[in-house]
């Protein structure tokens, strides 16, 4: 604001401001007042800087335990079935398809062919180990076409 505004101000409001003198004791009413905030203020103030530091750590607790089991359930690891209906029917029908065969060969052992069928159970662990990191990676890459197509 510029001086001649102030001083128009002042001279719009020349004869309308209180010249009253205060009550007998008015500024020690007014400091009990005051003291008396202050004591309850600090009182309060105290009473929570005492608290503060609990309420932080279990603050803290509760923050650790909420980031570590919602990770728990983001890590479960996504199978073909999660990606869509037509995906689930793929593996549903692969899966009983492996196990028809897994069943014919077991019946099928004999002496001879046992080193072979043991070879080929081998290799089928071999299969489902490498199908649990690409179960990992789908779920990682948010399913990306091509890990789904190594899947199936």
């Amino acid at each position: 604001m510029s001086k001649d505004t102030i001083d128009k101000l002042f001279n719009e409001l020349e004869n309308q401001f209180d010249f009253e003198v205060p009550e007998v004791g008015h500024e020690q009413r007014f400091l009990d007042k005051l003291n008396n905030q202050n004591n309850v203020a600090s009182r309060s103030f105290r009473i929570y800087n005492y608290w503060k530091p609990v309420l932080s750590v279990a603050a803290s607790i509760v923050l650790l335990v909420a980031v570590f089991f919602g990770s728990q359930q983001e890590a479960s690891a996504k199978d073909l079935a999660s990606v869509s209906p037509e995906m689930a029917q793929t593996q549903s029908f692969f899966l009983s398809t492996i196990s028809k065969e897994l069943a014919k060969l077991e019946d099928e052992t004999t002496p001879e062919t046992e080193i072979l069928v043991q070879d080929a159970l081998k290799q089928i662990e071999v299969l489902e180990s490498k199908y649990e990191l690409l179960k990992e990676d789908l779920t990682i890459s948010g399913d990306d076409s091509r890990v789904i197509y190594a899947m199936i």
